[in-house]
């Protein structure tokens, strides 16, 4: 059990982008007082939070500094110095360990765990040159993905593999990192779920949503129970047998294929909030940010629900430009502007996000932002 860490104390975020925003608005409209550590000069979460310092992730002394300055730590992306956060441990408590991000942080060791854990994932070997990408060719074959072992993201890091033609172009990719062949899996739809523990080990999950991703890109999230009920129950399985193996504290997200009505494979692993959950900031009664601090400060969770269906939709580049142009005319719309400083192609730069009954006139809410290509 870890020991309950009430407001005004301060919480320690390292990272400063829109998932530590988000959680620093969950936690300061608790009564917490909140630090970022994040090298972006007035970067999204800074700007709500109490303080920032201002310096690399991977430098020491800043992290230390931040752990010092803090009652606990926390983290909203993977690629966090292990050890580093085991030294900061010193001075803060960090509910969520290093173990999960050391699982989490490297594709060969997630999916082994997953594996281990008796938890369905796609086949997959390891790649560190040419001799060991043909043994993972002729164990998965074709179709297959090729990703850097750790880093990527967003579709960063990975090249499709559908034929031997592709794998020239692979090379590039094993002689600059190690790297893992996954099968390509033929499913009818992606999905997602968040899950978290409460103080005395108990499980929550949020409800299970549809993903629909552009350039590997999340694009739209429909979380409308539009699942059967025996896939719902076996990613709520799926999701407390992960928690419980990784002694989870904080949100973990978990994205799935989905294979048919009733069958799973877990895709991905994300150790904190994930973009599928935003919807839940006003389509759940608590939302994964509270959730998240309520986890790793210790205090109670309240069962979790959502009454009515919801579409999220990511604002990537010249997107938010039009949405902000179109505020005007959609009263319906939850605006979130991340506060980023530079609009670029394909970056997440905010979401909006529209709550009803009515599922095909939720879509059409955001019909008119018609996306990046």
């Amino acid at each position: 059990m870890i020991k309950t860490i009430l407001p005004p104390a301060t919480i320690g975020i390292v990272g400063g982008g829109q998932l530590g925003q988000m959680m620093t608005l969950s936690a300061k409209s608790m009564g917490y007082k909140v630090g970022i550590l994040d090298p972006t000069p007035d970067a999204p979460a800074a700007q709500v939070a109490d303080f920032q310092i201002q310096a690399a992730y991977d430098d020491e002394a800043a992290l230390l500094e931040l752990a010092h300055r803090s009652a606990v730590l926390t983290y909203e992306f993977e690629n966090v110095a292990e050890e580093t956060l085991k030294k900061a441990a010193a001075y803060a408590a960090l509910p969520q360990g290093v173990n999960l991000l050391h699982i989490t942080g490297q594709r060969l060791r997630e999916k082994t765990f997953l594996r281990d854990a008796q938890v369905p994932v796609t086949e997959f070997a390891a790649v560190t040159d040419e001799a060991s990408l043909q043994t993972a060719i002729a164990k998965i074959g074709y179709p297959a993905l090729l990703k850097t072992v750790s880093g990527g993201y967003d579709g960063h890091g990975q090249l499709d593999i559908n034929s031997s033609a592709d794998l020239i172009i692979a090379k590039q990719l094993y002689d600059q990192a190690p790297c893992i062949l996954e099968a390509r899996q033929n499913f009818q739809a992606e999905a997602s779920i968040m899950v978290t523990r409460d103080l005395h080990q108990k499980t929550y999950t949020f409800p299970l949503v549809t993903n629909q991703h552009k350039n590997h890109i999340l694009h739209t999230t429909i979380a409308a129970n539009q699942f059967s009920e025996v896939l719902r129950q076996k990613a709520k399985n799926y999701a407390e047998k992960i928690a419980e193996k990784l002694d989870l504290y904080g949100v973990l997200g978990i994205e799935f294929f989905v294979i048919n009505d009733h069958e799973l494979v877990v895709n991905e692993l994300a150790p904190r909030p994930h973009n599928s959950g935003h919807y839940t900031i006003e389509a759940c009664n608590i939302s994964q940010f509270e959730a998240h601090i309520r986890s790793i400060c210790g205090l109670p969770i309240p069962v979790i629900s959502q009454e009515h269906p919801a579409v999220m939709r990511n604002l990537l580049g010249t997107d938010l430009t039009l949405a902000r142009e179109l505020l005007n005319d959609h009263p319906e719309w939850h605006f979130h502007d991340y506060g980023k400083a530079e609009i670029r192609p394909q970056r997440k730069l905010g979401h909006i996000t529209v709550v009803g009954d009515d599922i095909d006139e939720l879509l059409e809410m955001t019909a008119m932002l018609k996306g990046e290509n």
